[in-house]
């Protein structure tokens, strides 16, 4: 299935590859088309971080801005006009090995060096992100949470990331791959919506993407794919068009208006998750647990949403806020909450020629009493077998109203509208909270399956609303998943 030609920066020089299909993985191309063999499959769903390579953009600011992400569940067309580096470009012109390759030699942090290439492409990213600074531990360890390792155990390759700011960096001609960039931007061709039977387009504008959703209705609509990428990887799916969303210039936006932070469809995990946490720093430790870090590289909030998924972290969270989405046709806009989004199992109330535009959360007010928390069998890097956010709005001992989102009870996530009234027009005491707990576990009636049972999930849903009450009402108490070994610095 021939498509246009794919190109993109590697090694300092423009590397063109013509009938690349659309739906063909960047760590296929790089392994067997480009022979660049550093990089490695492991699990092929984005999990144990082997594949890690670096991309890099050109941001409105006009500097490069660098991102690990996993390279197995990343479309190869998405990388067109960026800049790509494996472990084995990054040694100097002389063999100078780079910091992050130095760091792992000296402290012994590879052992059957399968996972090496990935830790040193996540190490690499780090170092220029922070311009060679110095690192805590637990910097280190929030950077390489993507990255599994069988052999070694993490304290030699946390001990790499803490020392790699020693060495001198090879030389990076930034200014040359910006004006390389520039060079290909100026020279790319505007997508047509009269095309072949095969095709991966990238729209730079949100007209020019509902034009192509009119006339394409049954194309995918494509952003970080760290699901889509499952599709094709596990579930060998074949798609033949494809609408890549993150080039779109209003969907990369994050504007704060007086009401509220609207957030595009196209932004980055990352970047949205740190917006959020900075209106509502208590957010930080629950999006540390979303995913692997490459994954928050690629994926997109508006991804995670229209997605659909009834395990999906994002979304309890979002129907707490009071958050609503805007879908946008060529007919228009319109606006509708999160929660009436969805309605059965992965379907939703996007029409065939619509795209999800924005999400828009509501600034926090000052009564405002959040919890949002998630279980799942790993503690980090896994999608939860339940997920509840609680927002309450309380003030002078009164509750005077409560919105709950939940995750992974039902065939979508979910609104817990009985729990939210058994909440409103209460005393805030332990009493409350109980009765509540009593109430969510019976709202539902959720599925057993791989990760959970019907029963362990309804008394889950139960001992996070107590566990809400139980940090709130003692704040200076121990939490257990923030507790670090004596001397990690």
């Amino acid at each position: 299935m021939p498509t246009r030609s794919l190109r993109f920066i590697h090694r300092g020089e423009v590397v063109t590859c013509d009938d690349v299909p659309p739906d063909r993985t960047l760590l296929a191309l790089l392994r067997e088309d480009l022979h660049c063999t550093a990089v490695k499959e492991g699990c092929a769903s984005g999990d144990c971080g082997a594949c890690t390579v670096t991309v890099a953009e050109q941001r409105a600011d006009g500097h490069l801005h660098y991102r690990a992400v996993n390279s197995c569940i990343r479309l190869a067309h998405s990388v067109d006009g960026q800049a790509l580096w494996t472990a084995a470009d990054i040694v100097g012109a002389d063999g100078t090995l780079h910091p992050a390759q130095r760091a792992m030699v000296e402290c012994h942090g590879s052992q059957c060096g399968f996972c090496t290439p990935g830790f040193v492409m996540s190490l690499f990213t780090l170092h220029r992100q922070r311009a060679g600074a110095a690192m805590t531990r637990d910097e280190a360890v929030h950077a390489l949470s993507g990255n599994l390792c069988r052999c070694t155990g993490y304290r030699p390759i946390l001990d790499a990331a803490q020392t790699m700011h020693h060495w001198p960096e090879p030389a990076l001609d930034e200014a040359d791959l910006l004006q390389k960039m520039q060079l290909l931007a100026q020279s790319a061709v505007a997508p047509a919506a009269d095309l072949a039977e095969n095709f991966y387009l990238q729209p730079r504008t949100l007209a020019e993407l509902l034009a192509l959703r009119t006339a394409h209705p049954g194309a995918l609509l494509a952003a970080g794919t760290t699901d889509v990428g499952l599709w094709l990887t596990k579930q060998l799916q074949r798609r033949s068009q494809i609408i890549d969303l993150t080039r779109v210039a209003e969907l990369r936006r994050l504007d704060r208006t007086a009401d509220a932070l609207v957030v595009g469809a196209a932004v980055p995990l990352t970047d949205a998750f740190a917006a959020l946490a900075a209106e509502r720093p208590a957010l930080g430790a629950f999006f540390d647990r979303f995913a692997g870090l490459p994954v928050r590289e690629s994926g997109t909030l508006g991804g995670n949403v229209a997605n659909g998924s009834p395990i999906g972290d994002s979304m309890p969270l979002l129907i707490a806020l009071g958050a609503t989405l805007t879908l946008a046709s060529t007919r228009g806009e319109r606006t509708l909450p999160v929660e009436d989004f969805y309605l059965a199992y992965r379907k939703t109330a996007l029409a065939p020629d619509e795209v999800l535009a924005a999400i828009t959360v509501p600034h926090p007010t000052p009564h405002e009493w959040l919890r949002v928390d998630k279980v799942s069998k790993r503690f980090e890097d896994d999608i939860s077998a339940v997920c509840l956010a609680v927002a309450l709005q309380v003030d002078q001992g009164v509750i005077q109203s409560a919105r709950i989102g939940a995750g992974g009870v039902a065939a979508v996530p979910a609104r817990a509208t009985q729990t939210e009234a058994a909440c409103a027009d209460q005393t805030w005491a332990e009493a409350t909270f109980e009765h509540a707990a009593q109430v969510v576990m019976n709202e539902f009636e959720p599925l057993s399956d791989m990760r959970a049972s019907a029963d362990y999930r309804r008394t889950v849903l139960g001992n996070l609303l107590r566990r809400g009450w139980l940090q709130g009402a003692q704040p200076e108490a121990p939490v257990l998943a923030e507790l670090q070994p004596e001397g990690w610095t």
